[in-house]
Formats: structure tokens, sequence, C-alpha cells
């Protein structure tokens, strides 16, 4: 018996490389696709968040204040440096009243007027204590709902809360960012019942910002 030696060309072992050198283009190719879709997907999607980030930032999406319901008590009693949180006017609608050191009662959609994250209130922050949103570092009055830093461009949407006889508090309005609150009734009550917005003195008011 002959001994047996390397394989001639076209021998088992040159067959073994070519297929290696097959598997290794179709690697190679499917590598290269895979790079091409990934860089794709990652363009399309930034191009998403910027273009999202900036309807936001415009106004262009809904925003707190711009819904109408009916009155809603949030509370049965609100204690001096107390805070509630609650949706109004709509269940997507984010939602806070605080009663101030001074009893003064205020409501405020928690939701940041710069990309929408949520927005706390911290009591240990200066005499009223103040509304701070974390994602990047916004801060509002607590008294006004006015800017005092970070990148929100506009004041916190308003809701009008009012206490009854028995001392709860109740959620009666919205106000948009930047309109005063009784702009935000007379528009709420324009939307639900003319009638009673002319007997309001709201016929012909200016609905705000």
């Amino acid at each position: 018996m002959s001994p047996v030696g390397p394989s001639g060309p076209g021998g088992p072992e040159d067959a073994h490389q070519a297929e290696q050198d097959a598997l290794r283009e179709r690697i190679s190719a499917d590598s290269l696709t895979t790079r091409r879709d990934y860089l794709r997907i990652v363009a399309t999607v930034s191009g998403g968040l910027v273009v999202g980030s900036a309807a936001v930032s415009a106004g262009a999406l809904h925003r707190h204040g711009d819904g109408i319901a009916a009155p809603l008590k949030v509370a049965d009693r609100l204690e001096r440096g107390q805070a509630v949180s609650f949706e109004y006017p709509g269940e997507d609608d984010r939602a806070m009243a605080i009663r101030l050191p001074d009893g003064t009662v205020v409501g405020y959609s928690t939701i940041c007027t710069h990309l929408a994250c949520g927005v706390l209130w911290r009591r240990d922050q200066g005499t009223d204590g103040d509304l701070y949103c974390p994602c990047h570092e916004g801060k509002f009055d607590a008294r006004t709902g006015a800017v005092t830093a970070g990148p929100p461009p506009r004041p916190l949407p308003k809701v009008v809360m009012v206490e009854d006889a028995q001392g709860a508090v109740w959620a009666i309005g919205t106000a948009r960012s930047g309109e005063d609150e009784q702009a935000g009734l007379c528009r709420g009550l324009r939307d639900r019942n003319p009638a009673l917005a002319d007997a309001a003195g709201c016929l012909g008011r200016a609905s705000g910002k």
C-alpha cells in the first residue's frame, strides 16, 4: 500500500479551503449589512428624537391646560407645607396642588415645559419651596409657576384651585402656560357653556397665550 501524501489540486483540502473562503465572504458581507442597517436605524431614531424634542419645546404637541373637565376634589384637607398629586383635566394630565407656608393654595401641571419630564416640589428650597425638573435641572417658582432656572422655555401651566367651606380642595379649571387663571376659566366656560361664560363676564375676554 502506498503512503498517503498531500492531496493534489482539486482534492478534498482545496474544496474545504474554498468552503471556508466562501463562508468568510458571507460573514463579511452580513457584517457590513448589519453595520449599515444599524447606522441607518441610529440616524433615524436620532432624527426622530430631535424632531420630537423640537416639537415639544415649540408647543406643537398637546400640553396641559388645553383640556376642560368638571371640578375635581383632590383632597379633603391640605395642610400648610403639604402637596397632593392628581390628574386633571384628563387622565394623562399630571398635576399637583400645594398649600404654601402662608396658606395659599396653588396648582400646576407637573409636566415640564422643556421635554415633558415630571416636575417635583422641593419643600426645603427657599420660603415657598420650588418646582424642580430633574431631567435637565429646570426650576419653577412655586408661587407663580415662572421659570427660574434651566432650559424650560415657558412657565408651568396652572390648575385653578379653590377651597370649599369644609376645607376640601378642588381643581376647577386650567390655564395654559403664561395665561392668567381668570382667562383660563373663561376659556373653559366658553367651550362648555357660552351662556354661563357671558353671565360670568367672560364674553369677549382674551384667552391668553
